[in-house]
């Protein structure tokens, strides 16, 4: 997968730490969980040709956490690019 700008991006994350830097915009969301007016941030992420095809083929996206602590997470599809 390749990191890409998502639309909105309010700031860049990680790179202090020695990463390439994560864009994200930051968004409140109404969670059944957490309530209304929950923070949360958002990624954008594209899929290989190679990736598409193996995906396409049933192979798991998989979310890998860095630690030993699981925050709560949500994987989703966004729009389609406009032409």
């Amino acid at each position: 997968m390749q990191v890409g700008m998502i639309e909105g991006m309010t700031r860049v994350i990680g790179k202090s730490q020695g990463y390439f830097g994560l864009p994200l915009r930051d968004v409140v969301l109404d969670s059944t969980v957490t309530g209304p007016e929950t923070p949360a941030m958002e990624t954008a992420w594209f899929p290989t040709p190679k990736e598409i095809d193996a995906i396409n083929a049933g192979a798991p996206i998989i979310l890998c956490i860095i630690g030993t602590g699981h925050p709560p997470v949500m994987l989703s599809v966004g729009q389609e690019p406009t032409p």
